[in-house]
């Protein structure tokens, strides 16, 4: 393989020829051979850094310490990047010592030498311009990766969100659609009062626009931004101006109007709103977790169990049983929110951990949050397009269920009181009577009645064939 060679403060180092990185990255490649995944596996971070360095450029040219040629150079390499390109470049791994220092000069020095390039210079001619006096300039590692951490979960975020609102909106056609299946409902397992399987879909739907609307407020937490703050916070290498030049810069160039913190200090140690994101990320994950429960319950047997829904079969579900059938879309999703509650540990533990002026722990909690976010989206689109827009509903067995259920011994209270309305249930439950048969064989009410009364619990469904029962 044919090298070149490069210098940092700890010596030379052999950097392929062919590589946009150079010796930091070179250095952190063999330091942490960790998980195997590469930074470039979270898109939204590589451009968000990009976005960053492009910020930055023109915020030092609009000062004077980069030349326009000097800075255009970088920021249409930034662009590049922005766009999709050399993504592969970034290949330190997302578990690394440093605090994100790796990172940070992986993306240094790719903008560097893809500006080099377009300066007419070889990959590693940095007396030209600089991954770290050029690229890096009025920068730190502890301003900038923060920063882009926190436009990456923005971005990411969003396309969570849109693919959650998509998800409910399919319950919400499911509930449309079931408007009128009559249902027991259940409560700690036990049959409890008549409900449509239709209103069971709608409250899905709920729950999930509901984890919308909080994903959303936890993401506008993040628009606080500590660029500007260099190393710990007192804005040490930084440009008088730089902020307000930087910050207006990025907000321009990401779309995303980010506002400098209060106390750079606090903001520079401080990872709190990374906590927040995470609990929230474990919030919508236990909220999927128990819909694809229900999910599986509703649809458990198909003979022996609740059966009152059909799953679309997916695959086969067994190497010995024939014709078995199992959950796979909801059990995958039980598993993400497994994977996100654990994540909400990691990012627990690495806050606690940080120490005086800096948390060193960041790239852990960008890897996790990252991750989750990433799984929940591709799991709340399998959930939609292999599961919920295929379920029907096993109306024969519903209205079976119905028609001989005690649950509907509740409706009758008002008229015959608790103690009458728990005796015909029990008589119900010992020869299988129905209920309406039971109360006008003890002449508690006229069979008109009762079925009035029977009717009126399944409300607003008045339509619902009740004739069984």
């Amino acid at each position: 393989m044919t090298t070149r060679t490069e210098t940092d403060s700890l010596g030379d180092v052999r950097v392929p020829a062919t590589a946009y990185w150079g010796a930091h990255t070179a250095r952190a490649l063999e330091n942490f051979t960790i998980s195997g995944i590469p930074v470039s596996r979270h898109p939204h971070l590589v451009r968000s850094l990009a976005m960053i360095k492009n910020a930055a450029a023109q915020a030092n040219c609009e000062l004077g310490i980069l030349n326009p040629r000097e800075a255009t150079a970088i920021r249409d390499a930034c662009q590049e990047i922005q766009d999709g390109h050399h993504h592969e470049q970034f290949c330190v791994d997302v578990i690394q010592g440093g605090a994100g220092t790796s990172t940070n000069m992986n993306a240094n020095e790719v903008i560097a030498n893809l500006a080099l390039e377009k300066l007419g210079h070889r990959r590693g001619e940095y007396q030209h311009l600089h991954p770290i006096d050029h690229v890096n300039r009025c920068q730190s590692t502890n301003d900038t990766y923060p920063t882009a951490i926190k436009l990456a979960l923005i971005f990411a975020t969003a396309e969570l969100n849109r693919e959650l609102g998509k998800l409910a909106e399919s319950a919400r056609g499911k509930g449309a659609e079931f408007a009128d299946v009559v249902k027991m409902g259940r409560t700690q397992l036990q049959d409890a009062v008549p409900m449509t399987l239709g209103q069971e879909f709608n409250a899905f739907a709920a729950t999930l626009e509901e984890d919308r609307s909080r994903l959303m407020e936890s993401t506008a937490l993040m628009l606080e931004c500590s660029l500007g703050a260099t190393a710990i916070g007192t804005g040490i290498t930084a440009e008088p101006g730089y902020q307000q030049l930087v910050l207006r810069a990025l907000s321009e160039i990401s779309g995303v109007p980010v506002f400098p913190a209060a106390d750079l200090i606090e903001a520079t140690s401080d990872v709190g709103v990374f906590m927040h994101m995470s609990g929230m990320l474990k919030r919508t994950a236990i909220k999927l977790s128990k819909i694809s429960s229900d999910l599986r319950l509703l649809s458990s047997g198909p003979q022996n169990g609740f059966g009152e829904i059909i799953l679309p079969p997916r695959q086969a579900g067994s190497s010995i049983m024939p014709g078995k059938v199992n959950p796979v879309i909801p059990e995958a999703m039980n598993q993400i929110a497994f994977a996100v509650a654990g994540a909400d540990t990691t990012v627990t533990m690495a806050a606690d951990n940080g120490q005086l002026q800096l948390n060193a722990f960041e790239p852990v909690i960008a890897h996790v949050l990252l991750q989750s976010i990433s799984w929940l989206e591709q799991g709340s689109r399998a959930l939609r397009r292999y599961c919920m827009e295929g379920i029907e509903a096993n109306t024969g067995r519903l209205a079976r269920q119905t028609a001989v259920s005690v649950g509907l011994a509740t409706a009758l209270i008002p008229a015959i009181g608790y103690a009458a309305a728990a005796a015909v249930a029990k008589e119900a439950l010992k020869d299988g009577s129905t209920i309406l048969d039971i109360v006008t064989r003890r002449n508690l009410l006229d069979r008109e009645a009762a079925q009035s009364l029977l009717e009126s619990a399944v409300l607003p469904v008045r339509s619902a064939d009740m004739s069984g029962v």
